[in-house]
């Protein structure tokens, strides 16, 4: 299997624009047992090393409103849930944000359910406040916004914006999402795109019903949209949903090799090593930044909010505050030999367009 391996490390870093593999070539790295997995691991960590560097972006996740217009078949902050709900007056998302720069945070990344209270005059108003204050780049995550929206969210500062596809099959999405339609979602992206917002994506690894085909379908997929970050986690539904009690993958491996793959076939994206990874294993956010991600993100949400923003069970950090986890993950980073990196962290894909452009 290992020609296999250095094939794909070698098209993707040399040639970003060859074909990509085929379904059935991603199911045999899915496949992979024992020392075979080790060697996807290690490719994934040596790519990693040398076309994003041994930094590690440390971004901030402000959860602000856990409102959602949205009835996911998952999510613990869905329209019907029966949690108590809040939302963080725009002054003190500002105050909070501000703060986490202190910390170490580089970026804020701001996260909502679908809350219609934050108007686009209210979300910009947030973030050119944070832009002022001196914080180097602003996330949004806000759900599906219209094209003229995102354009006025990127005239305000915003930096990137992150919507997962959550998977490409359209069977299993319009289960998961009633709401929403597959295409709506995609055609975000490429609004995204348009306004020049750096585009961050991706999918829940291990959806129930959803076969291994379909998990390489999905890598495929998030590698064809060219996305600036790949942001991916294992599926773990909150108890009080219609998806609730569904069991995860037996072959615990594969959230690992997804995230591994994903590096080898996109060389240049930002990867995080995403919260729910720990909530699958204590020690799951390290061993992503061991197999191909770049990207760490701690829990800035002040205390009091944290266990009403209960997506899924087992969700860690709940007890700490902001900067508890800030200090967690420098340890975490430093004990891995890596280093935190200056500077907001744009996308190496986004610095090569910008260049393009001004030629």
């Amino acid at each position: 299997m290992q020609p296999l391996l250095s094939i794909l490390q070698q098209f993707r870093e040399h040639s970003p624009r060859t074909e990509l593999p085929s379904v059935p070539e991603v199911l045999a790295l899915l496949r992979l047992q024992g020392d075979d997995c080790a060697k996807l691991y290690a490719a994934a960590d040596k790519l990693r090393q040398r076309t994003v560097g041994d930094a590690v972006h440390v971004r901030g996740i402000l959860e602000f409103s856990n409102y959602c217009a949205n009835d996911c078949g998952y999510c613990g902050i869905r329209r019907s849930g029966g949690v108590t709900r809040y939302r963080m007056a725009p002054d003190e998302i500002v105050t909070q944000a501000i703060q986490a720069r202190t910390w170490g945070c580089n970026t804020v990344v701001l996260q909502s359910g679908a809350d219609p209270w934050y108007t686009v005059e209210r979300l910009c108003s947030i973030v050119r406040a944070i832009r002022l204050a001196g914080v180097p780049a602003v996330t949004l995550s806000v759900g599906v916004r219209t094209a003229a929206e995102l354009r006025q969210f990127a005239a305000a500062g915003c930096d990137r914006y992150l919507l997962r596809f959550e998977t490409s099959n359209r069977r299993l999405f319009r289960q998961i999402h009633p709401d929403e339609t597959f295409a709506r979602r995609v055609q975000c992206l490429e609004d995204l795109r348009s306004a020049r917002i750096q585009v961050g994506s991706g999918f829940m690894i291990g959806l129930p019903d959803a076969s291994l085909a379909t998990l390489a379908r999905d890598i495929l997929f998030a590698s064809r949209l060219d996305l600036d970050m790949i942001g991916c986690g294992p599926f773990l539904a909150h108890p009080d949903t219609p998806l609730g009690g569904k069991p995860q993958l037996e072959d615990r491996e594969i959230y690992f090799k997804t995230m591994a793959i994903l590096r080898l076939l996109n060389p240049r994206a930002h990867i995080p090593a995403t919260t729910a990874f720990d909530a699958l294993d204590p020690n799951g956010r390290n061993r992503v930044l061991q197999c191909g991600a770049n990207v760490f993100m701690p829990n800035v949400t002040p205390g009091k909010y944290r266990r009403l923003y209960q997506l899924y069970p087992n969700k860690p950090c709940v007890d700490e505050d902001g900067a508890a986890c800030a200090c967690c993950v420098r340890g975490r980073i430093a004990g891995l030999g890596r280093r935190i990196a200056d500077g907001p962290g744009h996308s190496l894909r986004s610095q090569s367009r910008a260049k393009t452009a001004r030629r």
